[in-house]
Parts: C-alpha cells; structure tokens; sequence
C-alpha cells in the first residue's frame, strides 16, 4: 500500500481522489477533476476516506488529496491547469 491507499485502488484510474462527504473543497476538487477528464477522457474516482480506518488516520487532514498514474498528486485544492499537464505527460 501507498501510505494507506491500496494499489489496487490507485490502479483502478488515472486519476484517484481522497474525498468525504460534507467537504466543500473535496467537492470542488471533484468537480475540477470531473471537468479535466471530460476534456482529456481519462477516468478518474472517489474514494472516501472516513469508509477505511487507514485512510482516515493518514489522510483526514489533507483532504481532498488527489493521485495521477499512483503518484500523489495534490491536496486541498486542485488546479485545472496543473492537473491538465501531468495527464499530459
């Protein structure tokens, strides 16, 4: 596992976000992330970290927090244009 997140999950798209319910910057985060992959037509989803014990315990502070190709992306906010380069390359 990769600081908690299976690799099996970080595998599943390409773009993976650490999210929870009632978070407005995991919300906005989504909806950027929703946005880049309708342009760029890579998947992507959202995993709730309050659903596993590891996650919360790791991440609750740092949400949302966002993962490209496994690798950790971002946390807090995520910027269009920045998220748009690393599915570039």
């Amino acid at each position: 596992m990769t600081d908690g997140v299976a690799p099996e999950v970080l595998a599943s798209a390409r773009v993976v976000v650490l999210s929870r319910e009632g978070c407005h910057l995991c919300e906005a985060a989504e909806r950027t992330i929703a946005e880049v992959a309708a342009e760029t037509g890579d998947t992507w989803i959202r995993v709730d970290v309050d659903g596993d014990p590891a996650l919360a315990s790791r991440w609750s502070d740092e949400v949302p927090v966002t993962f490209v190709d496994g690798r950790q992306h971002d946390f807090w906010r995520v910027d269009p244009e920045r998220l748009r380069r690393a599915l570039a390359s």
